[in-house]
C-alpha cells in the first residue's frame, strides 16, 4: 500500500526567493521574500521578507505595493542585494532530506490516519517556514510489519538537525502523535541513507 500526496510545486514557487548564508560565528541564517497578490479578484499586492537564523522563528515585513509588476521588481532587486551581501540559494544536493514518520494501528488508512496527515502537514508547513529550516514536499502512507502502517511526510531542509529539533517541538506543540513520531535524515538525493535521529523507543532502524 502506498497513497502519495505530493507538493513538490512548494520548492519550485516563482513567487517566492530564498537564500542562506553562513556568519561569521558558524550560524546558518536564511532571508527570503516573496509576492502576495491576496485572494482571486482582490486588488491589494504585497511585498514580504522574511529573515533570521535557521531554525529559530524569524523577523517578518511586509509592503503594500502598487501593482503586481513593481512587487515582482521588488523581488529581482532583493534577490540582487542579498546575493550581494554572500547569500546564496542552495542547490537540492546541498540540503537534507527530513523525515517525519508515524506508526499507525493499521495498513488500511482510516479517516483518524487522514486526520493526522492533513493537521500534522499544515501544522509542520508553517512552522517550519517561520524557521527556514525545511519546506515539506510530500506525505505518503506504506505498509508497517505485522499488518500497521506508516505515514511519512517528507521534508528538504538546508540544516537537517535544526529541522529535526523544529520537527519535535512542533509535533509536541500541536498535540500530534508525538509517542508515535520518529524522525530520520540523510542527504537529499539519498533515501537510502536514512539514519534514525529520534524515535520512540531509542531504535535506529529505520523503514519508508
Amino acid at each position: 500500500m502506498s497513497d502519495t500526496e505530493d507538493f513538490a510545486e512548494a520548492t519550485s514557487d516563482p513567487n517566492i526567493v530564498r537564500l542562506y548564508r553562513t556568519d561569521g560565528d558558524g550560524t546558518l541564517v536564511f532571508r527570503e521574500a516573496w509576492v502576495d497578490a491576496g485572494e482571486a479578484g482582490g486588488d491589494e499586492t504585497w511585498f514580504v521578507v522574511n529573515h533570521g537564523p535557521v531554525g529559530r522563528q524569524s523577523t517578518s515585513e511586509e509592503s503594500a505595493v502598487g501593482s503586481v509588476g513593481e512587487a515582482y521588481r521588488l523581488l529581482a532587486a532583493f534577490r540582487e542585494q542579498a546575493l550581494a551581501d554572500g547569500y546564496a540559494e542552495l542547490a537540492r544536493d546541498e540540503q537534507f532530506a527530513v523525515v517525519a514518520q508515524f506508526a499507525l494501528k493499521s495498513a488500511r488508512v482510516t479517516d483518524r490516519d487522514r486526520y493526522l496527515e492533513e493537521k500534522a502537514r499544515e501544522a509542520l508547513t508553517a512552522h517550519l517556514a517561520w524557521r527556514g529550516s525545511g519546506i515539506v514536499e510530500k506525505t505518503e502512507f506504506t505498509d508497517g510489519p505485522h499488518g500497521t502502517g506508516r505515514l511519512n511526510i517528507h521534508i528538504l531542509a538546508p540544516d537537517a538537525a535544526r529541522a529535526v529539533a523544529n520537527v519535535k517541538v512542533c509535533i509536541r506543540e500541536e498535540k500530534l502523535d508525538f509517542t508515535k513520531l520518529t524522525i530520520a535524515t540523510a542527504p537529499a538525493n539519498d533515501l537510502g541513507a536514512l539514519r534514525t535521529k529520534h524515535s520512540p523507543n531509542g531504535s535506529t532502524a529505520f523503514h519508508l
